[in-house]
């Protein structure tokens, strides 16, 4: 589906802004018509469709990257990986299950970002281990203020998500080294700053709706999704996607460990996922 669709890119010589303005534009669907183009894409893979559903939801994609404007990373860069989590979603959602694309389409998107930032954000060297990486991307939420946690808060956390108090202040002490200032310098060649995307959004209901499925994400998250999991399928999941790098399991892997076959193991994990994606939307 990806080789067949144009996306609007953002450009050398075009603007983060009239990107923005461009994919605003783009009218969002009713949930009827929406439920009639991902019938179309899933019965006959009807790419003018898959087309229509992906535009549709650009902003979404645009609000969710904004939320990661912190890490000091290019927010166009942000934007576009989270354009092929979208793409991934669409290819993936089923209108049968009665949850709107919006909702499913958060995780695949936050995944893509995600790997984005620990592909390329310079201080993720850090963050080695599933709990350390879990503390990366959840320290900013769970921090009650803007000030330099007290050794009871930051004991608090590591007991949370399983780390020692002392990865967790070195872990704030790093990334508050990199947080990126509200005003641009006037010598910025660039021009980015977080002021250039702030708007008023109450009146938005995406953005709203984003809001919610972002603060579920982060406050129950995947461990709350794991734990609707049987011990098998929670087993595939986690030695697939959450395993250290260079730890994760291979189907057949999976297939020799349970003595069925790797097939078997994909329609274990493809349900596992499901599952997963539904504990996380929005309720």
């Amino acid at each position: 589906m990806s080789h067949s669709l144009t996306l609007p890119v953002i450009s050398g010589g075009d603007s983060i802004e009239a990107y923005i303005q461009r994919v605003n534009a783009i009218p969002m669907l009713t949930q009827e018509e929406e439920t009639e183009l991902a019938t179309r894409l899933t019965r006959g893979n009807d790419l003018e469709a898959a087309g229509r559903l992906v535009m549709s939801h650009l902003r979404v994609v645009v609000s969710i990257a904004r939320g990661y404007a912190g890490y000091g990373l290019p927010q166009a860069d942000l934007i576009q990986e989270g354009n092929i989590g979208l793409m991934k979603a669409v290819k993936r959602f089923e209108p049968t299950r009665g949850v709107r694309l919006f909702s499913f389409a958060v995780h695949w998107i936050k995944a893509e970002i995600h790997e984005y930032i620990l592909r390329n954000w310079r201080l993720v060297r850090v963050a080695t281990t599933k709990a350390q990486r879990k503390l990366f991307f959840n320290l900013r939420s769970m921090k009650s203020s803007l000030a330099a946690l007290t050794h009871t808060e930051a004991q608090a956390i590591a007991d949370d998500l399983g780390v020692k108090r002392e990865e967790v202040l070195e872990m704030e002490m790093r990334m508050s080294g990199q947080d990126v200032a509200l005003m641009a310098d006037d010598g910025d060649e660039d021009g980015f700053a977080p002021i250039d995307w702030l708007a008023d959004s109450d009146n938005e209901p995406v953005a709203t709706i984003e809001r919610r499925a972002y603060d579920r994400l982060q406050s129950e998250g995947i461990t709350e999704a794991l734990d609707t999991l049987d011990a098998r399928s929670r087993r595939i999941v986690e030695a697939r996607w959450l395993a250290d790098e260079g730890e994760g399991k291979t189907l057949h892997d999976l297939a020799a460990e349970f003595k069925v076959s790797a097939e078997r193991i994909r329609q274990i994990e493809s349900k596992a996922l499901q599952k997963m994606k539904q504990a996380l939307v929005p309720a």
